[in-house]
């Protein structure tokens, strides 16, 4: 596992139409497996975000994403939990107590990565445009080279991340996110702390 398959993998699961979303599992288990469940959520949010934001619509929809967001936001959160599991999984032995405590896992980095590539390919669409005017479309060409320039930090921030706990120089924990507000146990919607 690398920053740069990953982000081959997001990018391609991104050309194919509907499948980030939709389509068929590619993997059965393991690392990889947690990668393309956590693109998978990160697609499904981007959509479910921008049918939140209409205003065309009655309220009782927008209500209905805003349900739907807390949902796939509670699977995400279980995905970079269960990725950071997978990952730890793969280094018996090589964990060491002593070593540098990163505050950031690799699976939170793996999904910021998947954030960026939704990100650029929206990004991209805009710069894309045939009826935007100059102003825009330089201003999205900008942003894209910061997305951009962004991804390989991420990368080559998750392949040191790796390599240091590899080595037993880094460490990095799995944190419960505890979601309060997909678990009925602490009460109804209405007064359901958020975080």
């Amino acid at each position: 596992i690398t920053g740069a398959a990953i982000v081959a993998f997001h990018d391609k699961r991104l050309e194919d139409a509907g499948r980030p979303v939709s389509g068929a599992a590619q993997f059965a288990d393991g690392p990889w497996r947690c990668i393309e469940e956590n693109h998978r959520f990160n697609a499904r949010l981007w959509d479910e975000e921008d049918l939140a934001r209409r205003t065309d619509v009655a309220d009782a929809e927008i209500a209905a994403n805003k349900r739907a967001i807390d949902r796939l936001n509670q699977g995400r959160n279980d995905a970079i939990e269960r990725l950071d599991e997978a990952l730890l999984a793969r280094l018996p032995g090589k964990i060491v107590e002593s070593a540098r405590l990163n505050s950031e896992t690799a699976g939170s980095i793996i999904d910021r990565l998947s954030v960026n590539s939704l990100r650029l390919r929206a990004m991209r669409a805009q710069a894309a445009r045939d009826d935007a005017g100059k102003e825009h479309i330089a201003a999205c060409e900008l942003k894209t080279k910061r997305l951009l320039e962004q991804r390989e930090d991420l990368k080559g921030c998750l392949d040191q991340l790796l390599a240091d706990c590899a080595e037993g120089r880094a460490r990095f924990k799995v944190y419960r996110q505890y979601k309060m507000y997909n678990d009925r146990a602490y009460g109804s919607p209405t007064n359901t702390p958020r975080r």
